[in-house]
């Protein structure tokens, strides 16, 4: 390497945080600003559609990252035919999915309402966000796949501006859709699905002066590549796809103990959790292209470098925003509750004090999962995305909950990700020694 490993995985690492957390405020800025202008009611319909969201993003995360990780692999080795091939693939790919996306957007946004939770009066609210995210499926489906490949293709800064130009021109868009033209759900939601379209014009500008070395040839639909990417990029989903059953399962859970009220304290929840999840999420994207270019270029010295860094980093990070929010509790869930409901106020508070916890152990789950796809190793990182995906976080939830109630649901989370982390740091010690050997 010509740089040194800390200064490149400072580069990357910072740039893409920044980047993946102006990502997450498409979510956090529905969530404010439908907060204030549409109340409680909007708050639990966007909650309830919020599972949806997380398998579309997912998917186009999964096609990126996994895409992504082979062309810098296959780049580093030497064979740039076969890396423009796995571009072309991913393209494919990520049509035909927004293509099925696009058909349930049109004829199943009610029954997929229904089936999330929905019902009385946020039902109609849940059924136009679902439909209009998912016509603009394809939007944020190539936002993510150019992203990533922008990205390794060593353009960090770009990808970085392009999910903060456009996390900042859906906030824009949100206050003047719900505000001063009044369009409730549907303004929200048309806000959110249009900004990735500003980031794709963005990074557009780059392949028209020709400075990407990836680009678009003619191939054959393949299924067998189709499946490497998705083994690769697995991490990704089942990191973006597990916090949408998990608000799901928590969601069902919390309508029987608290209702409507208790999910929206949730939602305030979750979708802080959501941007928190992008700082560990950008630190394992930042080190994704650093770990993939180190294993064409056989040098296992640096991928563990870049592995203990982002571990460190991870942890602090955790550690400080645990801090921030136990100290500005009230502030936090205050900016989200306008109406000044006390019960709401009062659990979310709890389940932040509660909840956030767990970030300290997760954000060494992420890593460690995304640093195995990187590195490909597809069947060591999908051990870890699937436990805490679902295999521990699902039993945990309804466990903790029928002994504890509310502040069950808030400690599955903390506790589920302390259990995997164990399991995670097992598997990466024994990977080192296998290496090694």
């Amino acid at each position: 390497m010509k740089k040194s490993v800390l200064g490149e995985f400072i580069k990357y690492v910072s740039m893409n945080i920044a980047g993946m957390i102006g990502l997450s405020c498409y979510i956090l800025a529905d969530t404010f600003f439908i907060s204030q202008g549409i109340g409680s009611d909007g708050l639990t319909a966007l909650n309830i559609a919020l599972p949806a969201f997380n398998i579309m993003n997912g998917a186009g995360l999964m096609i990126g990252m996994g895409g992504a990780a082979r062309f810098s692999i296959l780049k580093a080795s030497g064979d740039e035919k076969k890396a423009n091939s796995v571009f072309s693939s991913c393209v494919y790919f990520a049509a035909v999915i927004s293509v099925i996306l696009i058909i349930c957007g049109l004829f199943l946004s009610w029954d997929i309402s229904r089936l999330l939770g929905a019902k009385g009066e946020i039902l109609p609210m849940t059924q136009v966000y679902l439909r209009v995210m998912l016509l603009f499926s394809p939007l944020f489906m190539f936002n993510n796949l150019i992203i990533c490949f922008v990205r390794n293709d060593g353009a960090p800064n770009l990808a970085m501006a392009g999910m903060i130009v456009g996390s900042l021109g859906n906030i824009i868009m949100d206050y003047v859709f719900i505000f001063p033209l009044k369009m409730g759900m549907f303004g929200a939601i048309a806000a959110t699905a249009m900004a990735p379209g500003i980031s794709l014009l963005l990074m557009a500008v780059r392949g028209l002066k020709g400075k990407n070395s990836f680009s678009f040839i003619k191939t054959s639909i393949s299924f067998k590549a189709w499946f490497d990417v998705s083994s690769l990029g697995i991490s990704s989903f089942i990191t973006e796809v597990s916090s949408g059953i998990v608000i799901l399962i928590f969601n069902f859970i919390i309508l029987d103990i608290m209702g409507n009220i208790g999910v929206a304290a949730y939602g305030i929840v979750a979708n802080i959790a959501l941007v928190v999840t992008a700082i560990f999420t950008g630190i394992s994207q930042g080190m994704q292209p650093l770990v993939s270019r180190s294993k064409g270029e056989g040098n296992i010295a640096a991928s563990e470098k870049i592995y203990r860094y982002g571990i460190i980093t991870g942890v602090f990070a955790a550690l400080l925003i645990y801090c921030i929010v136990f100290l500005f509790t009230d502030n936090i869930t205050g900016a989200f509750n306008p109406e000044g409901i006390k019960e709401l106020q009062v659990s979310a508070g709890e389940g932040l004090r509660l909840y956030f916890p767990g970030f300290i152990f997760a954000a060494v789950n992420i890593i460690t999962s995304v640093f195995f796809g990187a590195w490909d190793k597809p069947a060591q990182s999908f051990i870890i995305s699937a436990l805490r995906g679902f295999a521990v976080i699902i039993p945990s939830a309804f466990i903790m909950a029928s002994l504890f109630g509310m502040v069950g649901v808030w400690l599955a989370f903390p506790l589920c990700e302390l259990l995997v982390s164990v399991i995670s740091v097992l598997i990466k010690v024994k990977q080192k020694r296998l290496t090694v050997q």
